[in-house]
């Protein structure tokens, strides 16, 4: 139901998304989708392509006079250094150069798998597309899912919640709180007492020429119960997370809830018991069921159960080292030291814009599943039906 697709590479003149399945009537501005943009080029750690990109979306198709008009919509980010590269990524044959070609493969990147998969003997064939610069559409396309989840009161916010085995304790407060802290947080984390000793680690990391990984939370609140299936495995929401967030590049593990904490625990403290009380309704709460604990982060058997969703996942140092390891050109064979691209020293504060982005998508996309219709008018009647039989239920 709600599709996307992006192209463009990290030197071409711009990255774009075409996105289908957004209804009709859906209030949406640039300015709107840029207030992420932003967000996702700031954090301590970042490197020098912030100093030159300052991103801003153009939306080319699906809105007229600031509503959706239920078509695609194409979004467009152009790259401000494009006009250093034009012939270098230039489409045209003309500009064939085998002088620059790229043939030194870096650890860590998809440079030789992608070389080898692609039968490519110029390395930038592979890097310019399998850069973490193509996430500036993805936050660009979560910021619309987060338009039409907003439209149902669902709200999607991404943390730090450990950086280089720091870790970042979450208070106790609504998620709302928690996105107003981070908000005013270097780091995006909301535990502010661990901010400095976040920061000098960054700091001297970059003084021994290395970088630094870490942990993002994605929290999303108001999803109502019945997103998603058990009937088959594609259609798992939790599944369907874990796939979004490992697609961004660096992220190698997922766990949804207290994930694999939960194998080190018996099932009697795992497992998040069901309580009942029809005053929560009178509250206006989706459902009388509830839970006094969360372990399982809002989805059981592949379906929300109207908990907070909670998405944490591991992202590994950035690759690009300036203290470079050892590699092996693709073209002579001999050993090197990886050359150096501009990179940044620590990206988990600007990675949990993009996974907030991701998980915004696939909670949009299996809403419109559950929902789907050609308007918000007609989306609305929807949930708001299905929200009336929660109750009664």
């Amino acid at each position: 139901m709600f599709r996307y697709l992006t192209a463009g590479e990290s030197h071409g003149p711009q990255l774009t998304a075409i996105i289908e399945g957004i209804p009709a009537g859906l209030s949406l501005s640039e300015e709107q989708i840029n207030i992420d943009l932003a967000r996702r080029q700031c954090g301590y750690g970042r490197g020098g392509r912030m100093l030159i990109e300052k991103d801003q979306v153009e939306i080319l198709s699906g809105v007229r006079w600031g509503k959706t008009i239920g078509s695609p919509i194409t979004l467009c980010v152009r790259n401000r250094d494009w006009e250093n590269w034009n012939e270098k990524m230039s489409p045209h044959e003309r500009f064939h150069d085998d002088k620059i070609r790229v043939t030194r493969s870096r650890p860590g990147h998809a440079d030789l798998p992608g070389a080898m998969k692609y039968n490519h003997h110029d390395v930038r064939n592979i890097l310019e597309r399998s850069s973490a610069r193509e996430t500036a559409v993805r936050v660009a396309v979560g910021a619309v899912a987060k338009a039409l989840l907003g439209q149902f009161e669902i709200e999607v916010c991404g943390f730090v919640a450990e950086l280089g085995g720091i870790k970042a304790i979450r208070p106790s407060l609504p998620l709302a709180t928690l996105k107003d802290m981070a908000a005013k947080s270097e780091l995006f984390t909301y535990d502010k007492s661990v901010e400095e000793e976040m920061k000098r680690l960054i700091d001297t990391v970059r003084d021994e020429g290395d970088t630094v990984g870490g942990v993002i939370e994605v929290n999303a609140v108001g999803v109502p119960p019945g997103l998603g299936s058990h009937v088959q495995w594609d259609r798992k929401l939790d599944a369907r997370l874990a796939m979004a967030v490992l697609s961004i590049q660096a992220f190698k593990g997922v766990e949804i809830g207290i994930g694999f904490q939960a194998a080190a625990s018996t099932g009697s403290k795992v497992h998040d018991e069901i309580f009942y009380d029809s005053a929560r309704i009178a509250h206006g709460e989706q459902s009388g069921f509830y839970r006094k604990s969360n372990n399982a982060g809002g989805i059981e058997g592949g379906i929300s159960n109207g908990e907070e969703i909670v998405v944490r996942a591991a992202m590994k140092p950035i690759p690009t080292l300036y203290k470079p390891l050892r590699s092996v050109d693709i073209v002579s064979k001999e050993p090197y030291e990886a050359t150096v691209e501009r990179s940044d020293v620590c990206a988990v504060p600007a990675a949990s814009v993009v996974a907030e982005a991701v998980v915004a998508i696939e909670l949009a996309d299996a809403f419109m599943v559950k929902f789907g219709g050609d308007s918000i008018t007609e989306i609305n009647r929807n949930y708001q039906s299905y929200i009336d039989y929660l109750r009664a239920f």
